[in-house]
Parts: C-alpha cells; structure tokens; sequence
C-alpha cells in the first residue's frame, strides 16, 4: 500500500489536492488575440493541483481547443459565463473564482 508524503494518508484515502483546490485564487480573463478572436485565460491554479487535468476537462465540457502555458489555461473564445460552474464541479470553492 502506497502512502502520501504529505499528508501520510494511504494514497486511495489521501486528501491533499482537495485541500490544495479549496487554497486557490482563480482568476477569470478574457484577451484579444490576433485577428480580433477572443481567448479565455484561466490563472491562479498553483500547486498541489494536476493543471493538465484541469485544462483537459475544461475543454472537454466547453467543446474548445486550448494549452497550458506558465501555469495558465488558455482555452479558445470568450468562456467567461459558462466556466465558472465547471470549476466549481471540478472541486473549487466558488468563493475562490472571480471574474
């Protein structure tokens, strides 16, 4: 049996990324970028959080393409309505996320 470094839970019963979730700062954003397209950028998850993960479902329930890069999500066109209850489904409190 595997047992967390952290927290020193056996790794099925850890709790250390719901409790890495629930410390973040999200911050919602929207830039223009070339050729006028808007461009969802989603910043602020830090450690202890697979950001990979976080991107991938993003995009699966948002049905837009997008990348990781320096920690941010970056997801094609304007999400800013639409993503704040998939992050809130994903296990981040909703008063962490601001617009």
């Amino acid at each position: 049996m595997d047992i967390c470094p952290k927290c020193g839970l056996p790794k099925q019963a850890c709790v250390c990324e719901e409790i890495a979730k629930s410390e973040q700062r999200i911050q919602v954003s929207t830039v223009k970028r070339a050729f006028g397209k808007p461009t969802t950028l989603v910043s602020g998850i830090g450690e202890g959080v697979n950001i990979k993960e976080i991107a991938k479902d993003l995009k699966q329930v948002l049905a837009c393409g997008g990348t990781v890069k320096n920690n941010i999500v970056e997801l094609q066109g304007d999400h800013r309505k639409r993503i704040k209850p998939i992050l809130v489904n994903l296990g981040f409190s909703e008063e962490s996320i601001s617009d």
